[in-house]
């Protein structure tokens, strides 16, 4: 542009060139002298007092945005809670109805003839309203569940359903071997103003049948020619020598009938809605493969779980004590009673979206006996998880994930991430971080009562993913939110001695713990 032209622009401009200062300040830019002169110039005075305004600012935002964040974590924590006191509220109310409108003759016998000294009652249900009756008695908790067997066809429609009556135990406090005299409930006591603790730690739980059991579930590792021929052997001792019910599963049902035409007595279910009644028909579960095997058999039954027998015969197992070559003695001395058992507690978790229009939309729940696990999935970016214990704010995991574990899981994926080895029959939940990006971040212990959430945040640069005992994965976003507490329905094994020397040889035997050569006696010695 030539200097005439340049001027008369600037004639004909109706702002002045003081005016325009946004026209000047770009015409000086043109020019490597002007733009050397304005880097240094001295920075606009009292710039550091707004840098720190903003910085304060925006901690003040941060602040507001955590405090909301754990409003936000308490309030789902207490809605589930209610949710899971509605429901078995709910479930109890329907059973008392269903009690009620059926059979009125049958209800009031069955009331007559419970024992007098079994006063406190406690209904548990599952998720499809089943209920399992336990009655506490003075040092002992028993077991009676009366239930009607099946739904009346188009032939027997005028005939009432057969009312039958599962196998009742009687669950007692033992120390050595011996039963507790203390009540079930007396954790503390207070006299004369000291406060003591009942020793529960030495304490075994024993389980005596009040009627024989009728019923057992077989559940088998797949694609193994040794377990498939031990459970061929054991179902026909069972039926021939014990003259019980045996149920199996639709495979190996086919499997049998493939043998042989003589096990055609063998039971199955057909569908999932008819497992999920197994746990009003069984009286025991007898298991043959390794740890696996028993993770399936819990998975089966989301309510309450009927006595668990595990038999030892996958590669490594910490829940099987029983070895397959002499199952018949074991099962006759199970049968007979009374028994040790070990209560293996289970997690009970659900998820919350964040598009969830309340706390009570939630997927799940999810029952899980080893542990629940967060990780970065294939993503090559940290996890970035918010956890939260009840009200309280607990850390941000950075690293490839976290487990949640209950203590029979401590000996598995638990363990491999650094976790310690609990005894299954402690109550806990452990929070171990899978490779923390932190050097500080140490695993944790925590009491049984509280509830773990565990948010994926706005901020994550990816998703997440979480797996139970690893299955049923599933994708976490940003603002979803994964709630865990303590199932009240545990799992019970049966113990070849008792929980704690079973506990102690698994570890001894399955991870060699802490083998090695003994230190010579003839070496130097102190004076």
């Amino acid at each position: 542009m030539s200097p005439s032209k340049n001027s008369s622009h600037h004639g004909n401009s109706s702002v002045s060139p003081a005016e325009n200062g946004f026209g000047d300040w770009f015409s000086q830019l043109n020019s490597e002298k002007a733009v050397e002169e304005l880097i240094q110039q001295p920075l606009v005075q009292g710039i550091d007092d707004h840098l720190i305004e903003f910085s304060e600012a925006l901690r003040t935002v941060a602040k507001a945005l955590r405090r909301v964040t754990e409003g936000k974590a308490s309030a789902q924590a207490e809605a589930a809670e209610w949710k899971r006191k509605y429901e078995l509220e709910r479930a109890r109310n329907m059973h008392l109805e269903d009690k009620v409108h059926s059979s009125g003759g049958h209800y009031h016998q069955l009331n007559d003839e419970r024992p007098e000294n079994l006063k406190d009652q406690t209904v548990l249900s599952d998720e499809t309203g089943e209920q399992c009756e336990l009655y506490s008695g003075k040092d002992d908790i028993c077991a009676h569940e009366v239930l009607r067997d099946g739904e009346p066809d188009s032939a027997s429609s005028g005939v009432q359903n057969k009312i039958m009556r599962k196998a009742s135990f009687k669950l007692s406090w033992c120390c050595k071997g011996e039963k507790s005299d203390r009540h079930k409930h007396d954790i503390v006591s207070f006299e004369k103003g000291n406060i003591t603790a009942a020793e529960r730690s030495s304490k075994q739980i024993s389980l005596k049948w009040e009627s024989p059991p009728c019923t057992v579930l077989i559940l088998s590792k797949p694609n193994s020619t040794s377990v498939r021929i031990l459970c061929f052997e054991m179902v026909r001792w069972l039926k021939e020598q014990k003259k019980l019910n045996i149920f199996v599963e639709p495979r190996v049902k086919a499997e049998l009938l493939t043998e042989s035409s003589y096990y055609n007595f063998v039971q199955t279910w057909q569908d999932d809605k008819e497992m999920l009644l197994l746990h009003m028909k069984v009286d025991l579960v007898v298991t043959l493969g390794g740890d696996g095997t028993v993770l399936w058999a819990a998975s089966m039954f989301k309510g309450p779980v009927p006595p668990v027998v595990p038999f030892s015969l996958g590669s490594l197992g910490f829940m099987t004590p029983f070895y397959s070559e002499h199952y018949r003695e074991y099962l006759n001395s199970i049968l007979r009673g009374p028994i040790s058992i070990t209560l293996r507690h289970r997690l009970q978790c659900h998820i919350i979206r964040d598009s969830a229009k309340s706390e009570y939309e939630s997927e799940g729940p999810m029952l899980v006996l080893n542990e629940v696990t967060i990780d970065r999935g294939i993503s090559s970016f940290l996890t970035n998880l918010e956890c939260y214990c009840d009200n309280s704010f607990v850390t941000c995991v950075q690293g490839d994930g976290l487990i949640l574990s209950t203590t029979s899981g401590s000996t598995a994926y638990s363990l491999a991430a650094g976790g310690s080895m609990v005894h299954p029959q402690v109550p806990g939940i452990l929070f171990t971080p899978i490779c923390p990006h932190s050097l500080s971040f140490r695993p944790l212990i925590l009491p049984e009562h509280v509830t773990v959430r565990v948010v994926v945040p706005f901020n994550s640069r990816s998703h997440a993913w979480v797996s139970f005992d690893g299955k049923d994965r599933k994708q976490l976003g940003p603002g979803d939110a994964l709630v865990c507490s303590m199932a009240p329905w545990p799992v019970p094994t049966a113990c070849q001695i008792d929980s704690t020397s079973d506990f102690l040889r698994s570890i001894h035997e399955g991870l060699h713990w802490n083998l090695r050569k003994t230190q010579s006696f003839d070496g130097p010695r102190d004076p």
